[in-house]
């Protein structure tokens, strides 16, 4: 195998492709990339055998061929080499070393057989549908904080994505909790997403997706199994394995009786959020929330610190107290991106429904705390 091709292009792509690789694990074969090239297109293949991907980028193959080499190393050493510079890289014969050149560097890196590299794509996927680039961003950057990274509920540890039922109309529900705090999203259902089954999909896949989709085009094509799901826009394929289990009833978290509503304008809220809790216990992050007619008190008070409270006005007229966790309350705020922000409450020991006032399409849950 040889081929050249331009550093910036390998760059891009081995920045993708690496990042799947983990950085401690016992199997040698699956610290390394493969590399196939052939009718001017090299493809890039990394697995942690739970996640797989696959990028094509084109090159000036010589002589076609596959092999696998350190993915961390060959990254390393091309992210190093000047800009705008090709680089060269030549199989030996003997197929046990590679050859990276560029300029006046020479780098030789050991091989492992192509036979090792194992595979977890070959699969057949009956669900297929399209989902806009720009719609699945808002889909995962709207959930995610929410997802879990307790091992042992491991079914919370991902994003919930099934077809479901809102107000007679089908949408693409996205749920995530981590039992504190709840984050739901729906967007219009796609054609073709009506009969797919109810998945969790992994964390780490979450995050690789939400990377790849910075730079990905305006569709992406969803293909779904009932154990595993593919992503493939421009010349990537990122396919993973779903989470073997059962999701709670999220339906049964969302309160339906809460009858104190009042609205806030959630950058003064977010704000004041953060200034506040600039004080608070760094383990429970406890804040409490005064509401008193049209004025919201926040406070918070720390052994070691001292105390901080900071009012804002509200619409609303109704008075009682309640405690949050103040990163949870911030993360859910943040998210609002209209002018106003909604919050349903009930009494200072029950959940709190958190929306923005003029979109529909997001709900947050969020579990108080005893101040």
């Amino acid at each position: 195998m040889k081929f050249t091709i331009d550093r910036a292009a390998l760059l891009r792509s081995l920045n993708h492709v690496q990042s799947v690789v983990e950085r401690r694990n016992t199997i040698p074969i699956l610290a390394n990339v493969l590399l196939k090239a052939e009718d001017g297109i090299l493809t890039m293949s990394t697995t942690d055998m739970d996640l797989e991907i696959h990028e094509s980028v084109a090159a000036d193959v010589t002589t076609a061929g596959a092999t696998t080499v350190p993915a961390h190393t060959l990254h390393d050493i091309v992210r190093k080499l000047p800009d705008e510079t090709a680089v060269g890289l030549n199989l030996a014969d003997s197929g046990n070393i590679m050859t990276v050149q560029s300029g006046r560097s020479n780098f030789r890196l050991s091989c492992l057989p192509v036979a090792d590299f194992p595979e977890i794509s070959n699969a057949e996927f009956p669900v297929v549908f399209s989902i806009p680039a720009a719609d699945l961003r808002a889909l995962i950057d709207r959930t995610k904080f929410a997802m879990s990274t307790e091992e042992t509920r491991y079914y919370l540890n991902g994003i919930y994505l099934h077809a479901a039922d809102s107000d007679g109309t089908g949408v693409l529900r996205a749920v995530a909790t981590d039992g504190h705090r709840l984050a739901l999203f729906d967007m219009s259902l796609p054609d073709g997403a009506a009969e797919m089954p109810g998945i969790i999909i992994p964390r780490k896949t979450i995050g690789e997706l939400r990377k790849l989709l910075e730079e990905a085009a305006d569709t992406i094509t969803v293909s779904l199994s009932e154990s595993k799901i593919r992503f493939s826009f421009d010349h990537i394929e990122l396919t993973s394995k779903l989470i073997d289990g059962t999701f709670p009833n999220y339906e049964q978290v969302i309160p339906k009786n809460n009858d104190k509503i009042i609205e806030v304008d959630p950058r003064v809220f977010s704000n004041a959020i953060d200034r506040v809790s600039t004080i608070s216990d760094g383990k429970s992050r406890a804040l409490k929330i005064t509401l008193n007619g049209t004025t919201m008190t926040l406070s918070a008070n720390s052994p070691d610190s001292g105390s901080a409270t900071e009012d804002i006005e509200i619409h609303g007229n109704d008075n009682m107290e309640i405690g949050f966790n103040a990163r949870y309350l911030l993360d859910i705020t943040s998210q609002i991106q209209g002018e106003g922000c909604s919050m349903v409450l009930a009494d200072s020991a029950s959940p709190t429904i958190i929306k923005d006032t003029a979109d529909n399409s997001a709900l947050y849950v969020l579990m108080p705390l005893r101040v």
